[in-house]
């Protein structure tokens, strides 16, 4: 499948070469794993910090090994590639004493320290934000946990599912007539990831004022619930319970999902001038916007399985592309139906840039997904792939912390730090120890 995609998809276009990043000096010692704290420091990644990612000997982050993974190296699948760009990455033994004070020799140089293991394995580690902000007092500590670090409830594991679950997003999505459904992308973890973003680019411009580092922390139940959108409100106002509308809408009408003659489509009539395009200018049914009970939004509303009828005949008879044009030249919110691999392919994706080829030093090139932000003064970093096991440890131990020669070689040979196989194979420093 690779192999194809070197004709499909385009070479990453540099940035300007002298133009700055965003987070340019600012450094970040990454303890996080899986999603939602990976994510978060690859978006800062992106805007240009200096993000060191501190992984296990051998192993790594678990994520690395979700499938697929790339045919030459099973510690790059796809999910870690895409959550992990822009990083180095240094592995320590955090059990070994020689390990954790590499990790505090590190924090001490840091700006922010993310991390998101169970409540109290840091601490354990001898690596909390009490002991971290004593050698470092400007120092931004963001911890990502699933129920937050303290309470009832700062023991327990959670996942995005089991967070979707909790929130009662799981409960408002689906069909009426079966039990809720979860979605299927990580949208608890990707869009926790983006608070965590917030708080520490937040805390960022606190420090800015103040001179004072601090301690941020970002919950995947509270981000969650949260996620439910205003259905929160709607419920403390009424009291009563979010009931699930598959793909239509309970506030809008016509909102859901129509059948071209070829194509499915979705519309979003989000109020009357919208509606009204639709019938008159598109449908050519003026009387059904003279309608005055279909003239309003809550009239709609009622006679909604009539109107559904009514527009599935009409869509019915024409293909997608006669449609959408006439939708685009009269302003109604609409779109395909699309795959996940129809979108990367689409003419909107090839026009924003989403998906290029970036080069790699062993493998030749690997796709990459950007993401959606951008600056126009200070442009987003050149992606450079997600770091191998370790990649740069001896870099990291050597050239930023000083470390001469014989002392890298003796943390590797002791098992205290590792330095993984096949990175750069060009590269006589990159001799791999067994942990």
């Amino acid at each position: 499948m690779l192999s194809r995609l070197e004709q499909e998809f385009p070479a990453h276009e540099p940035r300007p070469v002298h133009a700055p990043k965003a987070l340019d000096g600012i450094r970040i010692v990454d303890f996080t794993h899986f999603i939602a704290g990976p994510f978060a420091t690859m978006m800062l990644a992106d805007m240009g910090a200096d993000v060191i990612k501190v992984e296990a000997p051998g192993r790594g982050d678990e994520f690395r090994y979700y499938p697929p993974a790339h045919p030459a190296d099973e510690s790059l699948g796809a999910p870690y590639l895409w959550a992990n760009r822009n990083k180095r990455s240094i592995a320590l033994d955090l059990k070994s004493d020689d390990g954790r004070r590499i990790a505090r020799e590190l924090i001490a140089t840091a700006d922010i320290v993310a991390e998101n293991f169970s409540t109290g394995v840091m601490e354990r580690l001898g690596l909390g934000y009490e002991v971290c902000r004593e050698a470092n007092p400007r120092l931004i500590y963001c911890s990502v946990s699933a129920y937050g670090r303290d309470g009832a409830f700062a023991d327990r594991l959670g996942f995005d599912p089991v967070a979707q679950a909790e929130s009662g997003f799981v409960s408002m999505n689906g069909y009426p007539d079966r039990l809720g459904v979860r979605a299927l992308s990580p949208v608890m973890d990707i869009s926790t990831a983006m608070m965590a973003c917030n708080a520490m680019l937040g805390a960022l411009v606190a420090r800015e004022r103040t001179g004072h580092g601090q301690a941020v922390e970002v919950s995947l139940f509270d981000n969650a619930v949260l996620m439910t959108g205003y259905a929160t409100l709607q419920h403390l106002f009424t009291g009563e319970e979010p009931q699930r509308h598959g793909n239509t809408s309970p506030d809008t009408c016509p909102s859901g999902v129509f059948q071209a003659a070829d194509a499915a489509f979705y519309i979003n009539c989000g109020n009357n001038k919208i509606f009204n395009r639709l019938v008159t200018q598109v449908l050519e049914m003026p009387e059904l916007g003279a309608d005055p009970v279909l003239a309003d939004r809550n009239g709609r509303i009622a006679r909604r399985a009539e109107l559904f009828r009514i527009l599935d005949d009409a869509f019915a008879k024409q293909p997608w592309s006669h449609w959408q044009q006439r939708m685009r030249t009269a302003s109604i919110p609409c779109g395909e139906v699309r795959t996940v691999g129809e979108a990367l392919r689409s003419a909107e994706a090839r026009e924003r840039r989403l998906v290029s080829r970036i080069d790699h030093p062993e493998l030749g090139w690997l796709p990459n997904i950007s993401l959606p932000f951008r600056f126009h003064g200070t442009p987003i970093a050149d992606p450079a792939p997600a770091p191998g096991i370790g990649e740069h440890t001896r870099e990291i131990l050597g050239d930023m912390l000083g470390y001469p020669a014989e002392a890298v070689g003796a943390l590797l040979q002791s098992g205290a730090a590792y330095s993984c196989r096949g990175c750069r194979a060009d590269d006589p420093q990159a001799a791999t120890v067994s942990s």
